[in-house]
């Protein structure tokens, strides 16, 4: 990227926050910017870039507290609105996941199942102020003799609940087809048969690691905009693995990064936290995520200006290839092809279909942009960043 005679720190940049003056644009907007004055005078000029996503994010729940009973009990099988959560932790503290079913759900016995509730449901539902029932069994021991308990819940009822996600924000993802004669039911939605339809999934330009590909501001206490409030990078992502293909700018054109997130679901938004069906497939939640990049080089300016024509993915069989642990690939797009509604695979035009939302996507960097513009939110420094 060669030298840069602009540098700045976190606490300088905060400095700016807390006293007005600080200078914020969205991804998008940092493109016009950089491609007009370079990435020198655009780091001097911008101090943060906001970035923002909106997509089913499976690897996601919720730690929750209930509460002790009288007499007290230490749950060994717990239930929210009838799906199973975790409850091999502590005596009234269980997890619930995303992607778990409602215990009487018929699943895909009558296929395609339509796997209407499930735990993103329920998380959702906490966080729109809803009452949610909850049940437990218990073996019973002395201190804790109780064995079953059912009472209604809610979020400000609970003593705590966190959300704790352990794979989020994936850099860069699959393009997915279908190359058998008859339709498929995927996590990547419903994929008509002989490339009838793709699915991607990714907000491209907008997409938090795309403009921190090597994850030089993204680490251990990075605060985001998590779920409508704020939360945190706590780790690296379940399946993060950065050592893939890159271009000459240092995009991954595979699956690459991920992100273990969490924060306090109380201070969160049903609106970015949204359960979610998938035909023939589960049950999911859609996350809110936005990171601030701040522009501490030239380096960061120009790793910023990334466009959806510089983002490239590979065009994946899920019908056959994917299930049977092929690596092969139809063809690399970019996400510019991608999001004007058709890419070429194999000489033929197929329609492209996006699982993530690009205008959720903008709506969630221009928050975080007024909440840093506005002093209300300042920026983590990282303890250590992700592994490259």
């Amino acid at each position: 990227m060669g030298k840069n005679s602009i540098s700045k720190t976190y606490q300088e940049i905060n400095a700016k926050i807390r006293s007005g003056k600080v200078v914020v644009v969205t991804a998008e907007e940092i493109i016009d910017i950089v491609r007009e004055n370079g990435p020198e005078e655009a780091a001097a000029q911008v101090d943060v870039v906001t970035t923002g996503t909106f997509a089913p994010m499976c690897s996601s729940g919720a730690f929750i507290n209930f509460g002790h009973s009288v007499p007290t009990t230490k749950a060994a099988k717990v239930w929210l609105n009838n799906v199973p959560a975790y409850a091999g932790l502590a005596a009234v503290d269980c997890f619930i996941g995303a992607t778990e079913p409602c215990e009487d759900d018929p699943l895909n016995k009558k296929w395609p199942g339509e796997f209407n509730y499930g735990g993103g449901h329920v998380i959702q539902d906490l966080v729109a102020g809803k009452k949610i029932h909850l049940k437990a069994t218990a073996y019973g021991t002395s201190c804790y003799p109780n064995r079953y308990l059912e009472k209604e819940i809610d979020l400000t009822s609970l003593p705590s609940a966190i959300l704790c996600n352990p794979r989020n924000g994936y850099q860069n993802y699959n393009c997915a087809i279908n190359m058998t004669k008859k339709t498929i039911y995927t996590y990547m939605g419903t994929l008509k048969p002989k490339a009838g339809n793709a699915n991607y999934c990714s907000a491209g330009q907008l997409s938090p690691l795309f403009n921190d590909p090597y994850y030089k501001t993204i680490g251990l206490g990075t605060r985001i905009f998590l779920g409508g409030g704020q939360g945190y990078v706590s780790w690296q992502g379940t399946q993060h693995n950065p050592k893939v293909s890159r271009t000459d700018k240092g995009i991954p054109i595979r699956p690459a990064g991920t992100l273990w997130v969490m924060g306090d679901l109380k201070t969160m938004k049903p609106e970015w936290l949204v359960g979610m069906s998938i035909q023939g497939y589960g049950v999911s939640l859609a996350v809110g995520l936005g990171i601030p990049i701040p522009l501490l080089n030239a380096e960061m300016a120009a790793y910023c200006a990334v466009s959806d024509e510089d983002l490239f993915t590979q065009v994946v069989d899920y019908g056959l290839d994917y299930p049977n642990g092929v690596s092969r690939s139809y063809g690399q797009v970019s996400y510019a092809e991608l999001k004007s509604g058709t890419i070429m695979v194999e000489g033929k035009p197929v329609p492209t279909v996006p699982l993530s939302s690009i205008v959720k996507a903008r709506e969630i960097a221009a928050k975080l942009k007024a909440w840093i513009s506005d002093g209300d939110f300042l920026l983590g420094e990282p303890q250590f960043t992700l592994p490259v």
